[in-house]
C-alpha cells in the first residue's frame, strides 16, 4: 500500500507541473555546446518560453509527455517513496539515542531513488524525446519524431535493443542520488525539527507543506546541474546501435557543457527547474505524506 500511495501522490503532482517540465527540458537543450551570444534563444525565460511554445505549438504542447512523465512518475516514486516509507516506518532512519539520522536519511534516499529511477529510466528518455519535439522555428536539442511513448518504445527496442532502451540510465543515476537524499534528507530533518519546535500541532498538514517547501529550495540547487546533464544524454542523436554520437557519458557530457558554455551552462533553465520541481516537490511530499496519514488513520 505504501508504495501505491506513493506511486499516485507523485502522479496527482506531475499533472500540474508537467507544462513546467515541458519548458525546464527545452530551456536546458537551448544552446546546446554553443558559446553564449552564438545561438538564437528561442526561450528568454520561463515566461516567455510559456507564450513562445503555446504561440507556436499550441497550448496542448505544455502536456507533451504526459503519459510516459504519469508512468515513470508512478514507478520511480512509488518504488523511492514507498522504500522510504518502509524504513521510516521500521526505524532505520533512527540513530541509537532514537532521534532522526540526517547520514540514514540521505543514504535511503539515494539508494531508493536509484531503484526507482533505473527500473523507470527508458520512459523518461522517450519522456524527454517528446517534450523536446517542436515546430522547427523554436526548435532545440536533437529532434526526434516519435509519434507517442508506445511508438517511441518499440521503434528504440526494435533498432537498438534493450540497450538503446536504457541508453543514459547509468548517467542519470548521479542526478536521481543526489536530489532524492536531498530531498528526503531535508523533508524529514525539518518535519522532525518543526516537530519539536511545536510550530503547528501534531500531523497538521502545515508540518508537512513548510517541510516541502524547504526542501524544494535544497533539491533545484543541488540537483539542477546533473538534471541539465541527465537531459542532454537521453536527447542526444545515437547511431543505429544507439551509441551517442555528442556525447560518451557522464564526465565528456559535463566537461563539453563547461569548456563550451562555461560553468553556468551546467545551471540552465534553473529558474525552469525552480518552478518545476519546487511546485513537484512541494505537491509529491504533501500527497504523500497526507495519503499515509489518512491510510493509517483508517486502519487504526
Amino acid at each position: 500500500m505504501d508504495f501505491l500511495l506513493s506511486g499516485l501522490a507523485a502522479c496527482g503532482a506531475c499533472v500540474f507541473t508537467n507544462p513546467l517540465e515541458v519548458v525546464k527540458t527545452r530551456m536546458q537543450l537551448q544552446g546546446e555546446l554553443q558559446a553564449r551570444g552564438s545561438y538564437q534563444r528561442h526561450y528568454r525565460n520561463v515566461f516567455h518560453a510559456f507564450f513562445t511554445i503555446g504561440q507556436v505549438d499550441g497550448l496542448a504542447a505544455l502536456q507533451k509527455g504526459l503519459a510516459p512523465a504519469l508512468v515513470y512518475q508512478f514507478l520511480m516514486n512509488g518504488i523511492r517513496l514507498g522504500t522510504y516509507g518502509l524504513a521510516e516506518a521500521g526505524g532505520y532512519l533512527l540513530d541509537s539515542n532514537g532521534n532522526h539520522s540526517p547520514g540514514r536519511s540521505a543514504a535511503a534516499g539515494a539508494l531508493a531513488g536509484v531503484m526507482g529511477a533505473y527500473i523507470g529510466s527508458p520512459i523518461y528518455m522517450v519522456k524527454t524525446h517528446l517534450q523536446a519535439q517542436s515546430a522547427s522555428e523554436i526548435a532545440v536539442g536533437h529532434q526526434y519524431k516519435h509519434q507517442g511513448m508506445y511508438h517511441a518504445l518499440s521503434v528504440i527496442g526494435r533498432k537498438q535493443g534493450l540497450g538503446g532502451l536504457w541508453r543514459g540510465a547509468l548517467g542519470a543515476l548521479p542526478r536521481v542520488m543526489v536530489g532524492s537524499s536531498t530531498q528526503l534528507c531535508t523533508f524529514s530533518s525539518i518535519k522532525d525539527l518543526v516537530t519539536q519546535w511545536e510550530v503547528f500541532p501534531p500531523q497538521s498538514w502545515k508540518l508537512a507543506l513548510v517541510s516541502a517547501m524547504v526542501s524544494s529550495l535544497a533539491v533545484v540547487f543541488t540537483m539542477t546541474p546533473f538534471d541539465v546533464v541527465s537531459t542532454r544524454l537521453y536527447n542526444q542523436p545515437t547511431d543505429a546501435r544507439g551509441k551517442g554520437l555528442m556525447y560518451r557519458g557522464l564526465p565528456d557530457a559535463v566537461m563539453q557543457t563547461i569548456r563550451t558554455e562555461g560553468i553556468w551552462g551546467m545551471y540552465k533553465g534553473m529558474g525552469a527547474s525552480y518552478f518545476r520541481l519546487g511546485p513537484h516537490t512541494i505537491l509529491s511530499l504533501f500527497f504523500w505524506d497526507q495519503l499515509r496519514f489518512l491510510y493509517q488513520k483508517h486502519n487504526q
